[in-house]
């Protein structure tokens, strides 16, 4: 058993973080791979182009629209959906039972369409939920963002209302009101040892 892993929590866990837009998932997770460079982060694969500065293998995997369909056909997509009617995102399996073969905890940090495909897929998965402290704040984190014009905000907004109320779906809820209190509660359910 590696230094860093609990003993009452089975190694090679896998743990699906979802959660609203702006909530936090992306700082969350970089930052408990900070902290616990051993921990697998799941990488996606997509059909789409790349964009200037990413690498296949890190940033996502690109694939052409027949690996994709290949993958899906085969079943080895945990999940998977189509963005905005043009290009497909999900999660190879093969990438994910490696890394716990391994003994690796693994973190998907996926939406909540994939978090429900996951969950009839990998019911053995550990899901949490990473909830604002509260409407306002979340809402005051995506304008803050200023990356989304005020249409795409509302959009945004109405989603995340529809997520919110998926919330008890979940194993459990993180708050982010605190990073390093929210990642040292991700860590716990990867079962990491907290520093």
């Amino acid at each position: 058993m590696s230094p860093a892993q609990s003993l009452d929590v089975p190694r090679g866990r896998v743990v699906v973080v979802a959660g609203p837009t702006a909530v936090g998932k992306g700082t969350v997770t970089r930052r408990l791979l900070e902290k616990h460079p051993e921990v697998y982060l799941s990488v996606s694969a997509t059909t789409r182009d790349p964009r200037p500065g990413e690498v296949d293998g890190i940033h996502y995997f690109f694939w052409s629209p027949e690996q994709f369909d290949d993958a899906v056909n085969n079943g080895d997509m945990l999940e998977w959906a189509l963005v905005h009617g043009r290009n497909r995102y999900g999660t190879p399996r093969s990438a994910v039972e490696a890394a716990r073969a391994e003994g690796c905890a693994v973190i998907l940090e996926i939406d909540l369409e994939g978090a429900r495909q996951v969950r009839s897929s990998m019911p053995d998965a550990r899901f949490v939920f990473l909830a604002p402290p509260s409407w306002d704040v979340l809402v005051e984190r995506l304008v803050g963002r200023g990356t989304e014009s005020p249409e795409e905000q509302e959009r945004r907004l109405e989603t995340a209302r529809v997520e919110m109320a998926a919330e008890k779906e979940f194993d459990v809820t993180i708050v982010n009101d605190d990073l390093d209190e929210a990642v040292d509660a991700l860590a716990r359910e990867a079962g990491l040892a907290i520093a």
